[in-house]
């Protein structure tokens, strides 16, 4: 018998990645940094790659290693790389690395020098983002020093990319700037004599909305996972993680009994109170304390006072509960359930947070559509 989990549904990132596949004319990364935002990096890669992904994307050099080393072969890029990395080692593995300046193409070439081959590198440009990628006045340098290390033998331009600041705002005119930003970038890498063979610039919401930032490769994300990036839109994706727990305990309280720390909910009228076990060490936020939605015996519910480390509370009225009833946090709302959207409006953050907090707790994940 289960008393929490979190469930994931592999033939619903296999269908998401389907849809996007026939979207586009372009090679197609998954990513499934963060492990797969929540829903276990290896079985979702693997599913990502069943479905027809043509690469994987993840932030640390860590996480392109376990891939490797889980017998992953496809494509993989690595971008968040802070100096002193062992970049050797992925070298040796065939992992693809991003560089944004000297200082880092230059521990590109000393990885290259100790794993005795080029590194695969991808360009990064800053387009408006101001966060990872040369800015457009360091762009010309980086090219230049990449180019002769490639002349070289000690390295291999294989990409120029960038990132979308306000693609999930269709119609916003800072995406058209930064694809007029990435042009520019890309004649600049042309005349540096570079010539990559993929340019990606596309993100779930710009794979979905934008065919004309696709170019060679698109990287969606969030996605993948069946949530949408666009706010009211849908795009025929399908949810892959239920988060659920079995009633702890179940009580009878009189009107004005107080509930959770602090007291800040007060039942109204004499209620049937649920425990569920699960808390902030699991992934709840803390703030969806007197917020955040719950179904339990077939009802939409809010929880009732603060979100504990380990448990909640739900005020059901007078309906009838059980210890063991299934208490559904989200899911793909398909049964009525709340979904992660449903999760972000309540507390105030994006559905891409909700599902990346429970990966890593203590809460086990059951996955559904394995293939041997």
């Amino acid at each position: 018998m289960w008393q929490a989990e979190v469930r994931v549904d592999l033939d619903a990132i296999r269908a998401n990645v389907s849809r996007l596949r026939s979207g586009t004319t372009a090679e197609l990364m998954a990513v499934v940094k963060a492990d797969g935002y929540g829903h276990g990096m290896l079985p979702a890669a693997r599913a990502a790659l069943d479905a027809g992904a043509d690469w994987l994307g993840v932030c640390t050099l860590d996480e392109a290693l376990t891939l490797r080393r889980a017998g992953v072969t496809a494509p993989v890029l690595a971008w968040l790389l802070a100096p002193g990395l062992p970049l050797h080692e992925g070298v040796t593995a065939g992992v693809d690395l991003a560089a944004a300046s000297l200082p880092q193409l230059d521990e590109m070439i000393e990885a290259s020098r100790l794993a005795g081959r080029p590194a695969r590198l991808h360009l990064k440009i800053d387009t408006g983002l101001s966060r990872g990628g040369a800015t457009v006045a360091d762009w010309p340098a980086l090219l230049d020093a990449a180019a002769k290390a490639q002349a070289d033998g000690l390295i291999e331009v294989v990409g120029v990319w960038s990132h979308f600041v306000y693609a999930d705002m269709p119609g916003h005119p800072t995406t058209d700037r930064q694809l007029a930003v990435f042009h520019e970038g890309l004649a600049m890498v042309e005349r540096a004599g570079l010539r990559p063979r993929w340019r990606h610039l596309a993100n779930s919401a710009a794979t979905l909305t934008r065919p004309d930032t696709h170019f060679d490769l698109v990287r969606p994300g969030l996605a993948i996972y069946g949530l949408s990036p666009v706010a009211g839109e849908t795009y025929g994706l399908k949810p892959a993680m239920t988060a659920r727990a079995r009633v702890m305990l179940t009580k009878r309280v009189p009107a004005g009994t107080g509930v959770s720390y602090g007291h800040t909910y007060t039942t109204p009228a004499d209620a049937n109170l649920a425990v569920v076990p699960l808390g902030y060490a699991d992934g709840v936020p803390r703030h969806a304390s007197n917020s955040g939605p719950v179904q339990l015996a077939g009802k939409r519910r809010t929880i009732s006072g603060r979100v504990c480390m380990d448990q909640f509370v739900l005020d059901c009225g007078d309906d009838p509960v059980a210890d063991g009833d299934v208490a559904t946090l989200f899911g793909s709302g398909v049964d009525g359930e709340p979904t992660a959207d449903d999760w972000a409006e309540a507390v105030g953050t994006i559905n891409y947070e909700i599902v990346t907090r429970f990966g890593g707790t203590r809460v086990p994940r059951v996955y559904d559509g394995v293939t041997q």
